[in-house]
């Protein structure tokens, strides 16, 4: 066996350029993939991340009967009980309390529908980073009597600044028309520019007296730890109310984190699979070319099995070297965007519509490079196959006299 694989060997180096460019695929195929991978993971996680950190929270607690029409009306029930007991409990790093009104804001530039907010800001702070957004003016801190934060994008549309003032519109608890203004504060900026356009964010105090609401809330938004601390947390929250996790209040970003791992699987297979009709056929073009090479070992008694094996290990040996290349080369690369990011700004304005920032962070689960690694010896093992039985099928009186 020990004389095979070196045969084995140095038949892989007879046709340097043969050889050479075999692996060069294999490096560029394993590359591309696993960095278009590692791309598409990243954009996926900055999506989830920054609609956590934006909106989502990781649990949100709402009146059954609130999701449904959002009816101001109906508030959570005993949420007083519900807080005390949050506050005790463990992997909750913070929570905040909310009004949530539909409305109109309005200027002399136009009006536009919006969900109105009302927050304590402090709380605010510590569960949503939109107080880190803020491209002018401050967060809600500063003026004393009816303050607003609104999006960018909003601002251009009502061509609102910094101490313009807003007119919103909303029904109070007699569905009586109430028009109040406010002053801009601050005008934020999120990766996702559909929330910037359809959020503001004004004091619970200014606004729960308007609407008859004071001490009641439509909606507590709690972060955990860490996101795999949801469910754990939602289990021990006592209450008759809707509670929901980060992936319940937004399924199409639970089902892609599930589907997420089967989809870089498939994509990397497709890409083996293109690479085993390279593999098959210069493996095939060299059995041709050794043919009455083939032709003699037979004649002189060479078992057919071992003539097989001798190409099954050349095929491996050509894997070998390509694939700790081809990963090597993903992980720095991968490691390399991971810290500096891509910068994607030409088509920033697209992503910001999906809720993704401009610059993209690669990120790629360790995993995935041990099992690639194998998927591509396993490719190449079974692209050996068709070359190795051609040699097999060789009439050896017929080979050696080959040219």
């Amino acid at each position: 066996m020990k004389t095979l694989v070196i045969i084995a060997w140095r038949n892989v180096w007879r046709n340097k350029l043969r050889s050479g460019v075999v692996i060069a695929s294999i490096v560029v195929g394993i590359w591309a993939g696993l960095f278009i991978m590692a791309v598409t993971t990243g954009l996926n996680d900055q999506r989830l991340k920054s609609s956590i950190d934006t909106y989502l929270s990781h649990i949100q607690i709402h009146s059954p009967e609130f999701q449904v029409d959002f009816d101001k009306k109906d508030t959570i029930t005993g949420s007083r009980a519900i807080l005390d007991k949050v506050d005790t409990m463990r992997h909750v790093s913070a929570y905040s309390k909310r009004l949530v009104l539909q409305g109109m804001a309005s200027t002399a530039h136009g009006n536009y529908g919006v969900k109105i907010m009302g927050i304590y800001p402090k709380e605010e702070k510590k569960v949503t980073n939109v107080s880190e957004k803020l491209v002018q003016g401050t967060y809600l801190d500063k003026l004393k009597r009816n303050p607003i934060i609104i999006g960018e994008k909003l601002a251009h549309k009502l061509d609102a600044k910094v101490n313009s003032k807003v007119v919103l519109n909303f029904l109070d608890a007699g569905n009586n028309t109430i028009a109040t203004s406010f002053r801009v504060e601050g005008i934020f900026k999120t990766v996702n520019s559909s929330f910037d356009e359809a959020n503001v964010f004004v004091k619970y105090n200014d606004l729960a007296p308007l609407v008859d609401l004071s001490g009641k809330y439509h909606e507590i938004a709690i972060l955990c730890d860490n996101i795999n601390r949801t469910i754990p947390v939602k289990s021990r929250i006592p209450t008759n109310n809707l509670v929901e996790t980060w992936d319940e209040l937004a399924p199409e970003l639970g089902y892609t984190q599930k589907t997420m791992n089967n989809f870089l699987y498939i994509f990397m297979g497709i890409i083996l699979l293109a690479l085993t009709f390279g593999i098959v056929n210069t493996m095939l073009m060299a059995v041709l070319e050794r043919k009455r090479e083939l032709g003699m070992l037979l004649s002189v008694g060479m078992d057919r099995r071992k003539v097989f094996a001798m190409i099954m290990l050349e095929t491996l040996f050509l894997s070998l070297v390509a694939a700790p290349l081809g990963v090597l080369l993903s992980i720095w690369g991968i490691e390399y965007f991971g810290i500096h990011g891509i910068d994607l700004s030409t088509v920033g304005k697209g992503l910001e519509s999906f809720g993704m920032d401009s610059r993209v962070y690669t990120k790629l689960p360790t995993v995935l490079y041990l099992n690639i690694t194998l998927m591509t010896l396993v490719v190449a093992l079974i692209a050996a196959v068709i070359p190795a039985r051609r040699a097999l099928k060789m009439n050896p009186a017929e080979a050696v006299k080959a040219i």
